[in-house]
């Protein structure tokens, strides 16, 4: 990018999480000044002191500091940046409802340090209209105006956690509020990865990251439904869709579960629905689909339930272990996990709890520590059931065989010629 000579840092990043910091990285590699903010102080203390936070890795981050990353607490960085990107959470409320607070909490402060010539990069998912809408005002209220004293552009962030894939080789989407905004942000862009996709605007780039995520909850939610209704054909679900998927166009395959979890499935659909809900109409396919999603938790449970009862043994007082209780193979992220609501509704039949998670080294139900096993090997084999959640590459079928009674929410166990254990389905 051009440096503007005014500014101690090419670009600043606030908030320092699994969208974040992949584009710290990003900015790093390619020889720019980068300063990252973040409110949370022992997230800024490990990365000062070169400790991995969240999916990246100690060398990662040795790396960012080595090209003279400036990670801090200290938020007048913000007026010293040619360009800052807002990648903080946008969570939902308890009763469902977008939780814009983050991030306008962030554009305020930028706001009150906005020079002429900055750059302002919205990539914290959002409902369609919130850049132009709340956002933009915020920021023009500073007296500059964007198009033409400064530039405003939305893009959503597409990092996948777990996935290896290099920033560089995902395209990236971006609208601007205007046509300039939008030709700033993909020469912004185009010098980190090697496509970038110009929306018509703001509106279309908020649309696009909405519609990937509803995509997938939609389709995730179908196999889950799938997945209750073939038990009772006698159907071997998972047999079924590795079938449809030899099938070269029109079908892509997606797998059933315990529910859906982490930091975009769980929520984003619920922007929409609340944006669509404002203009007095419903997203019925999204408020199903979520219904299907956020059940599925209860019939692992009653699925457990019917598995001790046919050995004889009641769900109260029945030592059992979750294994994997991530949101996704691989990962350590315990955002929005099924786990969570299976763990709840086991304890609340009286099941005696304990979990395993190469991953995860600490978790907690509603505040309550669960007691993780040591030796995963004796655990398997000592618990009366044992139910996996999350096919992390650990788990391998010398495991899972090991198990007095095993029930697989994921169909990793499939191939184990065993009475002893039942599929999600």
């Amino acid at each position: 990018m051009t440096r503007n000579r005014n500014s101690t840092f090419d670009l600043v990043v606030v908030g320092l999480g699994y969208a974040g910091l992949p584009l710290v990285s990003a900015a790093c590699e390619a020889g720019w000044r980068v300063a990252g903010f973040d409110i949370d102080s022992d997230r800024v203390a490990a990365l000062v002191g070169g400790r991995p936070v969240g999916e990246t890795t100690a060398e990662n981050v040795a790396a960012m500091l080595h090209s003279g990353f400036v990670p801090t607490t200290n938020v007048d960085v913000l007026g010293d940046a040619a360009a800052v990107a807002i990648c903080v959470p946008t969570p939902i409320t308890d009763d469902r409802q977008p939780d814009l607070a983050s991030l306008l909490d962030a554009i305020t402060e930028v706001a009150a340090r906005l020079r002429p010539g900055t750059l302002v990069l919205v990539e914290s998912t959002t409902y369609p209209g919130t850049t132009s809408e709340i956002l933009q005002p915020l920021l023009e209220a500073s007296g500059l105006r964007a198009g033409s004293d400064f530039h405003l552009a939305f893009a959503p962030e597409r990092i996948d956690p777990g996935n290896r894939l290099p920033l560089r080789s995902i395209p990236r989407v971006v609208g601007g509020v205007t046509s300039a905004c939008t030709t700033a942000a993909v020469a912004f862009y185009s010098k980190l990865v090697d496509r970038v996709v110009a929306a018509r605007g703001a509106p279309e780039a908020e649309m696009s990251k909405l519609v990937e995520n509803i995509y997938r909850q939609v389709n995730i939610a179908l196999v889950n439904e799938l997945a209750v209704v073939s038990r009772a054909l006698g159907v071997d679900l998972w047999d079924a869709i590795s079938c449809a998927a030899s099938k070269p166009y029109g079908f892509q395959p997606f797998w059933p579960g315990p529910g859906v979890g982490g930091h975009c499935i769980p929520v984003d659909p619920h922007y929409l629905a609340y944006k669509v809900r404002t203009t007095g109409g419903t997203l019925r396919m999204v408020e199903l689909a979520d219904d299907i999603n956020r059940g599925m938790p209860q019939h692992v449970v009653g699925r457990v339930s019917e598995l001790l009862n046919r050995v004889g043994r009641p769900v109260r007082g029945s030592t059992v272990l979750l294994l994997g209780v991530s949101y996704k193979p691989d990962v350590s992220d315990v955002r929005g996990t099924p786990a969570l609501p299976v763990a709840r509704l086991l304890s609340e039949l009286g099941a005696v709890l304990h979990y395993h998670d190469p991953l995860v080294t600490d978790w907690q139900v509603d505040g309550k520590p669960v007691d993780s096993v040591v030796d995963v090997q004796e655990a398997v084999r000592t618990h009366d059931l044992v139910v996996l959640l999350q096919r992390h590459t650990a788990y391998g079928d010398d495991l899972l065989a090991d198990c007095q009674l095993l029930f697989d929410s994921s169909g990793a166990a499939r191939s184990l010629a065993s009475e002893v254990y039942e599929r999600e389905c």
